[in-house]
């Protein structure tokens, strides 16, 4: 794995994406779904930044919102030193073709009449990247870059195995040569002896090619594989950030705790002696999110202050941030 620069690639500072909800014939406004409430983070030139979570707590959204398949409520999305936020449609489109794309499921990403040749090939037609002379040499590149035979890319999405058709999916998000790729949840619809192939693969990639990685995952196990930082999103907050090695040995919200309680350790002795957190109560809707620190309700450490202050991410020491008041 390249080692992290100090350089930024993205700078998200004050997101906050909010989807509207409308009732009646005039559509009127009456409350709003908080899907992303405030973050602050960086991602470093050549690093993978994790970003784990319950579903629901705002993953993907954040990670749209990076693409700017979303326009963010309010904040600022820096990339590449460059404040895209605001940008609009028409200025976005050459700044998309450094920026990929990984999606969760592999057949439902690709269009199912289409031949997969032609699904890698076209953010190269898109972005007038080939001409047609050498479009059927770049195809050919992509594929044997993600180990999959050019002979087969007139073949339709439905012909291959789940495993090949995320490696379609993986060569379609590299056919620009981007800088930055966001992986959601890459790994999460794939055999568990698959997904090994795949997130071995992501780190050749980023190795050979000098990528950057956002990587969204509810895996606890494989984030910590694959992630030289991590950050615990926990309903629209990010709730503690910090190195992968850093966060596993040391967790220090309670929410983290309790997420790194339920991942299973192949050693009966010590599965058998450790003591499992079991979060009370179920996660609050993001319509109408707890007051103060939106893990009170469900927090062991709570007091009547957590209620009422909202905890803002401060370093604790080493880059560690936490958003607890407790700590």
């Amino acid at each position: 794995m390249k080692s992290p620069s100090n350089e930024q690639m993205v700078e998200v500072k004050n997101l906050k994406m909010y989807f509207p909800i409308t009732r009646g014939l005039l559509r009127r406004k009456v409350a709003d779904v908080k899907a992303i409430d405030d973050i602050s983070f960086e991602i470093k030139k050549h690093e993978t930044l994790g970003l784990v979570g319950e579903s629901g707590c705002g993953k993907t959204t954040t990670g749209r919102c990076i693409l700017r398949l979303y326009q963010p409520t309010s904040g600022n999305i820096i990339f590449e030193g460059r404040d895209i936020s605001r940008e609009r449609e028409g200025k976005l489109k050459p700044l998309r073709a450094n920026m990929g794309a990984i999606f969760q499921d592999p057949f439902g990403s690709l269009n199912p009449r289409q031949t997969a040749g032609s699904i890698v090939g076209d953010p190269l037609k898109v972005h007038n990247m080939a001409t047609k002379t050498d479009l059927d040499d770049r195809v050919a590149e992509l594929f044997k870059l993600v180990g999959l035979d050019p002979a087969m890319r007139d073949r339709v999405p439905h012909e291959f195995s789940g495993g090949q058709r995320q490696r379609i999916g993986v060569a379609r998000a590299l056919a620009c040569r981007p800088s930055l790729v966001i992986c959601d949840e890459p790994i999460s619809a794939l055999d568990v002896s698959i997904q090994a192939q795949i997130i071995n693969l992501l780190e050749e990639l980023q190795e050979k090619m000098g990528l950057t990685y956002l990587f969204i995952a509810h895996d606890l196990a494989v984030v910590q594989h694959i992630s030289d930082r991590v950050a615990v999103m926990y309903l629209g907050r990010i709730v503690e950030l910090t190195t992968s090695e850093e966060l596993y040995e040391n967790p220090l919200h309670p929410y983290t705790k309790a997420l790194l309680s339920a991942i299973p350790i192949p050693d009966p002795k010590t599965e058998k002696t450790r003591t499992r957190i079991v979060l009370k109560g179920e996660v609050p809707s993001p319509v109408h999110p707890p007051s103060g620190c939106h893990f009170h309700p469900r927090c062991n450490l709570a007091t009547e202050e957590c209620s009422k202050i909202r905890p803002t991410l401060h370093d604790v020491g080493g880059g560690h941030m936490v958003a607890c008041t407790r700590i």
